[in-house]
């Protein structure tokens, strides 16, 4: 099975101390967050869990682990995001120059086929336009140029709530993501990446970019090093076709604040989640509750048998 961290918060770049803590004891349990009594109960074991995904704008307090995990017999894959906005946009990122050697330092440690990089989400305004992505998407692939092959674009979604939260943001018309896309990607090409779309389509598949989308089964497996069987799986979001499932983050807790994240409600809820965080809980945020239901998860591992080797006939 897949185990991801990253679809609702930073847990390599805030939670860190926390997630080896639960590898070391062997679960975790995660809160339902549409019906806080379920807590499913997930073992975190090398025979059930063929792989870890992690996604994060700042890898580094993981850096000491990466290798832990590996000696204990987890495959990991990475996606590191490093965009090119300041603290008007991502208040809690560190130093982007800082990330992109950061991000060399884990490829080393894991491989180019085990780490990817997203630039998304890409957003224009009065000072984030599109020569602007040019300059910056280029000076990063340079920087990245051997560290990793894959690189993932997407263009904001702006909706309702988003809108009224950041108003300078704009939506993008489809000339505009082609005629940006079509740069990215040629730039991408020049460094050894290829682009991958998220929640596009195919409106760039014309132009080289893979519509295949961010988390699949090829990239999983290369992580993983062995075929894989992939149970049956229906996305959340009919525009994303990633196979991401038991994720054991939390929503609202997540301290990069970014002012496009679907994942903090409010500023004021993730300060305070962030307080009930204790490191040494099996939840990632607060603790066991009076009437909490904790169902096992159904886990199994998803490698293939290997084929035995046929006798010889003469």
């Amino acid at each position: 099975m897949i185990l991801n961290t990253g679809q609702r918060t930073d847990i390599p770049a805030f939670y860190s101390a926390w997630f080896m803590n639960r590898v070391r004891e062997g679960f975790v349990l995660v809160r339902n967050p549409f019906h806080p009594p379920a807590v499913t109960r997930y073992e975190i074991r090398p025979d059930l869990v063929d792989l870890i995904g992690f996604c994060t704008k700042n890898p580094e307090p993981m850096l000491p682990h990466v290798p832990v995990l590996d000696s204990m017999g987890f495959g990991q894959f990475w996606y590191v995001t490093i965009t090119p906005y300041g603290r008007d946009i991502e208040p809690g990122v560190p130093d982007k120059h800082r990330m992109l050697e950061v991000f060399r330092q884990l490829s080393a440690l894991v491989g180019t086929k085990r780490i990817g990089w997203r630039y998304d989400p890409i957003l224009l305004d009065g000072k984030y336009t599109a020569d602007y992505h040019r300059r910056a998407f280029a000076a990063m692939a340079g920087a990245l140029e051997g560290a990793t092959e894959n690189c993932v674009i997407s263009f904001i979604q702006l909706y309702p709530k988003l809108a009224r939260t950041f108003p300078e943001a704009r939506p993008l018309s489809q000339e505009e993501k082609i005629r940006l896309g079509k740069d990215l990607i040629h730039i991408a090409a020049d460094h050894g990446m290829g682009i991958r779309t998220c929640g596009m389509g195919d409106l760039l598949v014309p132009y080289g970019a893979t519509s295949s989308a961010c988390m699949t089964a090829d990239l999983y497996q290369t992580a993983a090093g062995t075929p894989l069987h992939f149970p049956h799986y229906k996305p959340s979001r009919s525009e994303c076709s990633c196979y991401l499932s038991c994720d054991i983050g939390a929503y609202s807790s997540c301290a990069h604040f970014c002012r496009y994240c679907y994942a903090n409600a409010d500023p004021q809820k993730t300060r305070g989640n962030i307080r009930r965080h204790d490191p040494a809980s099996p939840f990632l945020i607060g603790a066991s509750l009076p009437g909490d239901v904790i169902h096992q998860a159904e886990q199994k591992s998803w490698k293939l048998p290997a084929c035995p080797q046929q006798a010889e006939l003469f």
